[in-house]
């Protein structure tokens, strides 16, 4: 198809999509892939690949399907695709034997779910605006048609999966949210035998409701425990107001169902996202760390609070205030408790001494910025990763939500 004849009008664009998500509407989910990469050709793009993160945020794996060229898994870090993938911005690579390689990170809301590849023999500005509303469309209908299938859960998983972890993972919202008064982004480790840890959050007006949370054991007792956990504190959220009725009724929840020998660590957190003032439960985790200006400047206390299952006391709320840019970073006891090849635990010198050196380094966002931290721990550790290790970070940008654009 001659450059010249290329039509990338505004009309031509909204009449593709229009097209598009007609037809994706009825299609079944392993379809989507071979029609985007007929509506791509249109647009004189070819060798489209679609690049999905496995579990263990290391590599961009390839979706196999008709018309889609399939590749070599990437790495995440020094990688176009990574680089668009970990920034969510487009990436333009010239090709030696000619025309651009683009990488449009594949967006639901602000989740990075992976990477859409294209060559064109030129770039302009008309591509770059339809392709990009192209790939924010095919990240939405890949979230949609994975409910219906395993082919995208098979593509991303690189290595045998036990049962609890494909517990913990049918149990996570999405890994990354980012509005521009707050972002916060998670990751789970051992990706593919994580039993016990989890997290979950929602963002319900100006508050920003978080739990992190530690189910005791490593097999199918803690999955199913940290199950019901978020179980309940969903429920709680969706009735009830305070941490401390969030507690109680997370607390009667493994009480009543495994008795007084098996118990949960907990933090839970309300974020006002307008006013950066922060409350805060922690029942029996590790404080969570305050990052600001690139450092860490001290632990998040709180009162002592019994784990969840003890049929402790109400808790008592610890209030903080943020100021506009910090950082608060949780984790589980899996990050400090690992013993080194000496012996030696990690602890906590030595993880506030890698956020330091990481948060000294020019930020890439907060997914980007906490996975590095999360593979730079791992590597300090030897590789080890004996007890699940969470890690939940929480950035507040501040300001009021007036002045974003409201649609009538």
């Amino acid at each position: 198809m001659g450059e010249e004849s290329v039509d990338r009008s505004e009309g031509f664009g909204e009449r593709l999509l229009g097209l598009l998500l007609d037809r994706a509407r009825q299609l079944p989910p392993q379809l989507i892939a071979p029609l985007v990469a007929e509506e791509v050709a249109r647009i004189g793009g070819r060798d489209l690949s679609i690049l999905l993160q496995d579990y263990a945020q290391e590599l961009l794996v390839p979706l196999p399907g008709r018309k889609l060229r399939v590749g070599q898994p990437e790495p995440m870090a020094d990688s176009p695709a990574g680089q668009a993938f970990l920034r969510a911005d487009v990436v333009e690579v010239p090709q030696a034997a000619g025309g651009v390689r683009m990488y449009l990170p594949l967006l639901d809301g602000s989740d990075q779910v992976g990477v859409m590849a294209v060559t064109l023999d030129a770039v302009a500005d008309d591509d770059r605006r339809l392709l990009g509303r192209l790939a924010n469309l095919v990240g939405d209908m890949l979230v949609t048609k994975n409910a219906y299938t395993d082919q995208f859960f098979l593509a991303r998983r690189r290595e045998p999966m036990t049962v609890s972890a494909e517990i913990q993972w049918s149990l996570l919202p999405p890994l990354t949210m980012s509005v521009p008064q707050v972002s916060v982004a998670g990751i789970l480790e051992p990706a593919y035998r994580v039993a016990g840890d989890s997290f979950d959050y929602a963002l319900n007006d100006n508050i920003l409701h978080i739990a992190v949370i530690d189910a005791m054991g490593h097999d199918l007792d803690a999955a199913a425990m940290a199950t019901i956990a978020i179980g309940a504190y969903r429920h709680a959220r969706r009735v009830f107001v305070s941490l401390a009725e969030k507690y109680a009724f997370m607390d009667d929840a493994i009480s009543r169902q495994f008795g007084p020998d098996h118990f949960v660590t907990a933090q839970l957190i309300h974020l006002n996202v307008a006013t950066g003032e922060m409350e805060l439960v922690n029942a029996g985790h590790p404080a969570p760390l305050l990052i600001r200006k690139n450092r860490v400047v001290r632990q998040l206390e709180s009162a002592t609070t019994l784990p969840v299952g003890f049929g402790g006391e109400p808790p008592q709320i610890r209030e903080h205030t943020l100021q506009q840019g910090d950082r608060v970073l949780c984790y589980t006891d899996g990050i400090i408790e690992e013993h080194l090849a000496g012996g030696e635990l990690f602890g906590e010198e030595r993880l506030i001494r890698c956020v330091n050196r990481l948060s000294a380094e020019p930020s890439e966002g907060v997914r980007a910025d906490l996975r590095r931290l999360s593979h730079t721990l791992k590597t300090e550790r030897g590789g080890r990763t004996s007890d699940d290790a969470t890690l939940f970070m929480i950035e507040w940008c501040g300001g009021a939500a007036d002045h974003l654009a409201v649609l009538d």
